[in-house]
């Protein structure tokens, strides 16, 4: 633990603010060529300093929420597997909290909710595939948490279907999450509709200065200094059954509760308004 003690004491991250923008990304400048006399000319000065453009979190068509300008520096990494087994367990949401609308008018219902709170939490399950080339028919089960609850739509029921695709489309809700990427094309494919209007947090630790793809566990161990662990063997179990099992529809709920929390952790530490 003393990795993951020493980079989240002394390692500030660069903070974001809100202001809309339509800066380019930034853009990396390109690698001096081997030359040993202009080394030896460069011997004795201090480092060359510079400030780096805006990078730019994407949030809506013709918004976009601006990084702050900042030094470069060397790239951050998250904690470890082994680093957060180590920590206390994230309690997220219990079986009260967890619902899964079946008729039309909870479909209703956990939509006008999720429009008044305008932000939630969000992540897709989709049965695994196993052999080469077998293209998945997901997403399965869409999911949605707010700060107390969470909604599990399962796709084979129409109501919840057209409930999730209203939701989806919708620019009254944000919608914030890890790996958002990925789900962009199985919703395309799946609802006819693109995804948008997100904050997908993998992308927003890069543009800290993390390397890589945090995901919820790293980002739960560094900013709340808790584990969030994910079983594999709900991971890839089917999420296409008819009825989820309980173990299913927590991992469900607390996938996207954690990106709710995780972002609310950011504001708090002034990273994102």
């Amino acid at each position: 633990m003393e990795s993951l003690q020493r980079e989240t004491t002394s390692t500030k991250m660069p903070s974001i603010s809100n202001e809309m923008s339509q800066s380019s990304p930034q853009s990396e400048s390109q690698p001096d060529r081997p030359n040993r006399s202009r080394s030896r000319r460069r011997q004795g000065r201090g480092p060359k300093s510079s400030t780096s453009s805006s990078s730019v979190d994407r949030a809506e068509p013709g918004q976009q929420v601006q990084l702050n300008k900042m030094t470069p520096q060397a790239r951050l990494t998250g904690p470890t597997k082994a680093e957060t087994t180590l920590l206390p367990a994230f309690q997220g949401l219990s079986p009260e909290q967890i619902h899964v609308p079946k008729t039309q008018a909870e479909c209703q219902n956990a939509v006008a909710e999720i429009l008044a709170a305008g932000i939630g939490g969000f992540d897709t399950e989709a049965k695994p595939t196993f052999r080469k080339g077998q293209k998945s028919d997901g997403p399965h089960v869409v999911q949605f948490a707010l700060t107390d609850k969470a909604f599990i739509f399962q796709l084979h029921r129409s109501e919840c279907e057209k409930a999730t695709a209203e939701l989806i489309a919708s620019k009254r809700v944000l919608k914030v999450g890890f790996g958002l990427k990925n789900d962009h094309g199985q919703i395309r494919s799946r609802l006819g509709i693109t995804l948008d209007h997100v904050l997908d947090l993998d992308q927003t630790f890069r543009r800290l200065g993390y390397r890589g793809q945090i995901g919820v566990r790293g980002a739960m161990g560094l900013l709340l200094k808790l584990c969030f662990k994910k079983s594999k063997s709900i991971t890839t179990s089917n999420w296409a059954l008819r009825e989820l099992g309980s173990a299913q529809l927590r991992y469900a709920a607390d996938d996207a509760y954690a990106a709710l929390k995780i972002m609310e952790a950011l504001q708090a530490d002034g990273h994102l308004e």
